[in-house]
């Protein structure tokens, strides 16, 4: 059998490229064994599973990236003035060029065709600039907002590493392992999976808590060459021998910030210390914070690091926001009364903080006859993957959710997200938000803000601020530390008092 497996339609296109690096890493089930040559000091110190020792690793492709003329052309002033364009900035030596188009890319034929059927007609800026990057074969920190296509910025190159890998054998585990903080992205990670990696007959499954595991078991025990995973449930299945990352050379960690979040660094630790030190691991990250980052250094080595926008955390310029200092007992009034004016057929997602809250408040709207249903963590599997079908599906267009929902979850045609509780933190502001206005589209969020709140005020000011939002002068003295008026101000329809026109979302 050829290293480079028949699903891939030719092989000739990246049979000879050289590994970036020069070393490799299946665990050698199959295909030809080369030693790989590195030191382990090449590799960070401090515990890092990079301090391992390479001896007896088999040699892995890893490296498929030829630039093209096109991009080979390109003038250092040429790529200056479009990464500015962009808002790209790269860190890191020997950084490619970023491609204009995706046939610049050098993606196979079989990608290609992947790309048409889905209709794009150019790449997101995180694309553009991650796709050599990581088709380079090199460690990388990809900075983007949600929405930015990130999660096609590492599927396509895994797909590719994969072809050149030689096939599974009994018993084998995956070669690309992609961990994600919550289910619902675990399950759209899959869905984008198998529907670009069908071409090259790439199996995946998705392996998550909350649903039997027989279905996973059997998958993993069939042989899948991407598993998309939850921390918790990968280290089940390991620990019980299902499955094993003896294989995996390309490693995602995607919403790292998340996962850091919901307390997930020791699993985090546990499972890549099993994988070989030399793999190609991609880290994907909305938002920067120290945390982040000292993980980071734990788990690549000498990364490319490129930004989309700022570092620093704000919202998407294309979701327009609005904020109406409220009580606690106004609220729901006041949301009735938001949907009466904004109510138009149009999917509309409301967060709550607790799972108590978010199943009294989705009760109460259907009492009154809204059509409202709700997701959140004590929910089966089942019956979220139901009411996601009929949110998806418009037949439930309102759906109130926890913060299970605010990452990884990307419904078209979310018009209106509804901050009924303001979340614990800035970052998660951010992201909750970032539900609405998705693949350049446009999008409107309204957040109830308390008393309670206050704490917040003078961050949130500065996102709004950044995004170019207006900001109402009751806000802006909870900012200066003055509390808020006893009545509240009079809501989102006083457009006059700083909240922008009179009827946004016409």
């Amino acid at each position: 059998m050829s290293r480079y497996d028949s699903r891939s339609g030719d092989p000739a296109s990246y049979r000879d490229r050289r590994s970036d690096s020069g070393i490799g890493g299946t665990t050698g089930f199959g295909g030809s064994v080369h030693r790989s040559s590195s030191n382990r000091r090449d590799y960070d110190g401090g515990g890092s599973p990079r301090n391992l020792s390479l001896d007896g690793l088999p040699h892995f492709e890893k490296n498929f990236y030829i630039e093209s003329s096109t991009v080979r052309a390109m003038t250092d002033a040429e790529v200056n003035e479009y990464r500015q364009l962009r808002e790209i900035t790269v860190e890191g030596r020997d950084i490619p060029k970023p491609v204009k188009t995706f046939h610049d890319a050098g993606f196979p034929e079989y990608v290609m065709q992947e790309i048409a059927k889905a209709g794009f007609t150019e790449p997101t800026p995180i694309q553009s600039q991650g796709w050599p990057m990581a088709l380079k074969g090199r460690d990388l920190i990809g900075i983007a907002e949600t929405g930015s296509g990130k999660t096609l910025a590492y599927l396509l190159p895994a797909i590719v590493h994969v072809n050149a890998q030689p096939i599974l054998d009994p018993g084998d585990g995956p070669i690309v392992l992609i961990l994600a903080p919550t289910r619902e992205l675990a399950v759209q990670i899959q869905q984008e999976a198998t529907k670009f990696g069908a071409s090259s007959r790439i199996k995946s499954t998705c392996i998550y808590g909350g649903v039997p595991k027989g279905p996973q078991v059997r998958d993993l025990q069939k042989g899948v060459e991407i598993v998309i995973a939850t921390p918790g449930r990968l280290i089940d299945m390991l620990e019980s021998n299902h499955t094993n990352l003896q294989r995996v050379t390309y490693l995602v960690l995607d919403e790292a910030d998340r996962m850091l979040d919901m307390g997930f660094d020791p699993q985090l630790r546990k499972i890549v210390s099993q994988i070989r030190p030399d793999r190609q691991t991609l880290y994907w990250s909305a938002t920067w914070p120290k945390e982040v980052e000292q993980l980071a250094r734990k788990f690549l080595y000498n990364p490319y690091k490129v930004i989309i926008g700022s570092p620093d955390l704000k919202a998407n310029h294309a979701i327009r926001q609005y904020v109406d200092i409220v009580s606690e007992k106004q609220k729901y009034d006041k949301l009735v009364k938001l949907l009466e004016d904004i109510m138009d057929g149009s999917r509309i997602l409301i967060f709550m903080d607790t799972k108590k809250g978010c199943d009294q408040i989705t009760r109460q709207l259907r009492m009154d006859g809204w059509p409202a249903l709700s997701i959140h963590g004590d929910k089966s599997q089942a019956e979220r993957d139901w009411v996601l079908s009929e949110f998806k599906s418009g037949k439930s267009p309102i759906m109130t959710a926890t913060d299970v929902a605010a990452r990884g979850l990307d419904v078209k045609d979310v018009m209106y997200v509804i901050n009924y509780d303001f979340p614990g933190s800035l970052e998660d502001y951010v992201h909750r938000i970032g539900r609405t206005g998705r693949a350049g589209a446009k999008g409107t969020a309204y957040t109830f803000f308390t008393a309670a709140n206050a704490r917040f005020a003078k961050e949130l000011i500065a996102i709004l601020e950044e995004a170019g939002q207006k900001v109402s002068p009751e806000l802006a003295a909870m900012g200066r530390g003055a509390p808020p008026p006893p009545s509240g101000p009079r809501g989102f329809q006083d457009r006059g008092r700083g909240y922008g026109s009179s009827r946004p979302w016409s």
